[in-house]
């Protein structure tokens, strides 16, 4: 049977060019959809490196010499004044966890770098590296999880003992080559240029992400304690699981009696939930519109395709009909002419699969959703790119030739 479909194909070229021409485009096209969607879901379901579930962000205001409340303070007694707060936070019995940070806490536009290197060596890192000064207790309320395995306590135990906690991939993405920092740890380390004094590398954390769009590829952290604290500081906390309910209500009708200290008062109170979507929300549109976009594309491939095979498989009644009377089965016919289509596709696969990889290697959309090419996703993209146009020719074949093989033969073969 392989022999008769390579010889019809053969003798009807001219047909078949044009048709291979048609599968060859659309695989590729396919293939770019399939690929698209994969980096965005890919990139989308990467650990993230921290957890923001019952966790708020608590901001914080001053009373100006207008108010009547208002007291001198120096800067040192201010500073008192927010620790204290946080002490008073940490003592309600719905809240876990309780930190202070600058520029630090998840899904935050703004953003302070830092080079770090090693003391006694030319290792360094200098490009993106987000520094995250924070109060021990941060990587307790987004629960930073060691690469090693050390747990949060153990990682917060660490900073108070002025130790530097970097993300693993902090080299690796600098030298372009797997250098995973727990290879570092218990090495001293110099930051802000500064060689005058150096720091103890305590632990690596597992990759801490920029956001949901963000590969963790190049998402380097570094974190160290930091102690001086101003009202734009980040106060987060963590509530205990079944907390949730009303957290945010109770917190400000007890924020003017018991969480006001000195100058310093609770001004307001979000979700790391509210938090996540805003910051997100262009992207989320971007990434709605590409699903839309790729969806209308898939629909027109699929018209396309059926309305190429329903046609070509309409002008082949006559054929349908002479093997009928030669005795082929519905079954035997249908199989001959999905096999011819399967068999067009077979051909023009490796030359698709060539365009594809040089897409790919391009990064053609690995560019703007931060992946890199990789033979497992490329592959699996592919095969079901061809698995997608196997169906869609199945079915442009198989419902038309369902009601050419319901006429009479030699109806059919009279009326040729």
């Amino acid at each position: 049977m392989n022999k008769k479909l390579f010889s019809q194909i053969k003798n009807e070229w001219r047909t078949n060019l044009g048709l291979a021409i048609e599968l060859l485009l659309v695989s590729v096209v396919m293939w770019w959809i399939t690929d698209n969607l994969y980096c965005t879901a890919s990139v989308y379901f990467e650990p993230r490196g921290f957890d923001t579930e019952h966790c708020y962000l608590i901001e914080m205001g001053k009373l100006t010499d207008k108010s009547p409340d208002y007291t001198e303070r120096t800067n040192d007694q201010q500073n008192e004044d927010i620790h204290e707060l946080a002490n008073r936070l940490r003592q309600r019995p719905e809240i876990e966890a309780v930190s202070l940070s600058y520029n630090s806490y998840p899904y935050n536009g703004s953003n302070s770098t830092i080079n770090m290197q090693l003391a006694d060596d030319t290792l360094k890192a200098t490009n993106w590296v987000i520094r995250r000064a924070v109060s021990p207790d941060f990587v307790k309320v987004f629960r930073y999880d060691g690469a090693r395995g050390e747990t949060p306590e153990q990682l917060a135990e660490m900073l108070e003992r002025d130790e530097i906690i970097v993300s693993d991939n902090l080299f690796t993405s600098t030298y372009k080559r797997p250098m995973p920092m727990t290879d570092y740890i218990g090495r001293r380390v110099y930051l802000f240029n500064d060689t005058t004094h150096s720091y103890p590398l305590g632990a690596s954390v597992k990759v801490v992400r920029y956001g949901d769009f963000q590969s963790g590829r190049n998402a380097r952290t570094l974190l160290f304690m930091h102690d001086f604290w101003d009202t734009d500081a980040e106060l987060c906390v963590r509530v205990r699981a079944n907390q949730d309910v009303d957290f945010i209500e109770r917190l400000k009708a007890d924020s003017e009696k018991q969480l006001r200290v000195g100058n310093i008062y609770i001004s307001n109170i979000r979700s790391f939930k509210d938090i996540r979507r805003d910051f997100q929300q262009g992207q989320y549109n971007k990434v709605r519109d590409s699903i839309t976009t790729m969806v209308f594309l898939l629909v027109n491939i699929f018209l396309g395709l059926f309305g190429t095979f329903w046609f070509r498989t309409q002008q082949r009644k006559c054929e349908i009909a002479l093997h009928k009377a030669h005795g082929a089965t519905n079954r035997m016919v249908f199989t001959r002419l999905v096999s011819e289509g399967w068999l067009l596709l077979l051909l023009v696969t490796p030359l698709a699969l060539a365009i594809d990889f040089n897409l790919a290697y391009a990064e053609l959309n690995g560019w703007y959703n931060d992946t890199t090419l990789e033979a497992g996703r490329f592959l699996l993209c592919g095969a079901i790119s061809f698995l997608l146009i196997a169906l869609m020719i199945a079915v442009g074949i198989g419902i038309p030739a369902r009601k050419a093989m319901k006429i009479d033969p030699a109806e059919a073969l009279h009326d040729e």
